[in-house]
Parts: structure tokens; C-alpha cells; sequence
């Protein structure tokens, strides 16, 4: 039975991506390593601390890798200030249904705990979550099931009872491997990531509320 849903937030309810490969392809390209944004992809859903450390070892990159974290969370935040902070089309809407619904509400993220607080200050759905956690919190980060596990046990929901909503494939990884039901989000807007983790994959909030979850839930459970 669904009794908790746990949202992860970049490309999920906010639409923050851009600003992750702008920011590390000029700053790549600055050390003399140019690359296409495809190259990214792989590292969506994770922590800035393992993208930076594992293009570190890759490109043999100079600095500390906390030196390019903060490089990079720097970046981005002026593409924040300048753009404001984008919502996933229909997200918070879709959020707002859920809350209003009863459901109890999750955000497991792999950004920092001052910027989810912070994007959901700004699209005015911050008070719809019971429970916010970054990927900084636990052990290791996406795609093991720490964060998602965590989130669950905060929430006081077995994992089984639980469905999370990923746009990744790290993420929905993360998800499968903590034994929730996964509902995998392909923004059209973005080119297709690998959700083969996910249960049911969708393309646009609109239509999603309380029952339709819970009647994916039940589906996916088989009782």
C-alpha cells in the first residue's frame, strides 16, 4: 500500500540541470579539457564531491577537488540569481495535489541541504515536505539506497510502501535498490536519459495525483 512518496529535486522539481553542465564545461574547458554536454549525462544524480573527484582522476586536474566544487557551486549560483529558479513544468502543482491529498512527502537529493531548502522556499512548496535530505548526509551517495532509505526511516514508511520519482539513471537506481516502486520522469525537453530501473516512466506531471500513484503502486506490487 502507498503511503509515502519521496521526490528527488534537480530535473525533478527543479529545472537546475543546465546550470550543472554550463558551469563544469567552462571550468573544464578553462583547464584545457573541452567537452560536449553529453558528457555529463553520466553524472546526473550525483554529489558535486563525486563528479569533481572522478573528473579529477580523469583529466588529472590540479586543484583540489573541493577547490572545484566550490568553483562550480559559485557558477551556478550566479546563473540562479540571473535566471531565478526554474520549475519542472507542472511540478509544484503536481506537489501541491500530493500534500493536499494527505500523502506524506520526501525530498532525497544529492545537492546540498541549503540549496533544496532554498528551491523549495522559492516555488513555494517547501512546507508540502515532511522530510529534506541531501545525499551529503549519508554514507554514500547515489545510486546506492542510503539517501532513499533514510528518507523512509525519517518518515517512519517501510521502503516497500514508498514510491520515488527519479529523471536519472543514477537515481532511479538509487530508488530500485532501496525496494520502492520507481516512476521515472523523462523531461522531453532534455534528451533521454537510461531508466530502465524505473516501474513506470512518464512525461509530464499533469495527470499524476494520489490515486493514479497509488494505482501504479498497487500494479507494480502485484496485489
Amino acid at each position: 500500500m502507498l503511503e509515502a512518496i519521496i521526490f528527488d529535486m534537480d530535473g525533478v522539481l527543479v529545472d537546475s540541470e543546465y546550470t550543472y553542465f554550463e558551469s563544469k564545461s567552462a571550468i573544464l574547458k578553462e583547464a584545457g579539457h573541452p567537452v560536449a554536454e553529453s558528457y555529463h549525462y553520466q553524472f546526473m544524480g550525483t554529489t558535486g564531491e563525486y563528479m569533481w573527484q572522478k573528473m579529477k582522476e580523469e583529466f588529472n586536474l590540479p586543484l583540489a577537488t573541493d577547490e572545484y566544487v566550490t568553483k562550480m557551486v559559485q557558477m551556478r549560483e550566479e546563473m540562479v540569481k540571473k535566471d531565478g529558479v526554474r520549475p519542472i513544468k507542472g511540478a509544484p502543482a503536481f506537489v501541491k495535489r500530493l500534500h493536499e491529498a494527505g500523502l506524506p512527502l520526501g525530498v532525497a537529493s544529492s545537492s546540498t541541504l541549503k540549496e533544496i531548502k532554498s528551491n523549495l522556499k522559492a516555488l513555494g512548496i517547501a512546507d508540502c515536505f515532511q522530510v529534506v535530505m541531501s545525499s551529503e548526509e549519508v554514507p554514500n551517495s547515489k545510486p546506492a539506497p542510503d539517501v532513499y532509505l533514510e528518507v523512509a526511516r525519517r518518515l517512519g514508511v517501510e521502503p516497500v510502501n514508498c514510491l520515488g520519482i527519479e529523471d536519472t539513471k543514477n537515481g532511479s537506481t538509487s530508488v530500485s535498490r532501496a525496494g520502492m516502486v520507481c516512476v521515472g520522469f523523462h523531461n522531453p525537453i532534455y534528451p533521454k536519459q537510461d531508466l530502465q530501473k524505473a516501474d513506470r516512466i512518464v512525461e509530464s506531471f499533469d495527470e499524476l495525483d494520489r490515486d493514479v500513484l497509488a494505482k501504479i503502486h498497487q500494479e507494480v506490487r502485484g496485489h
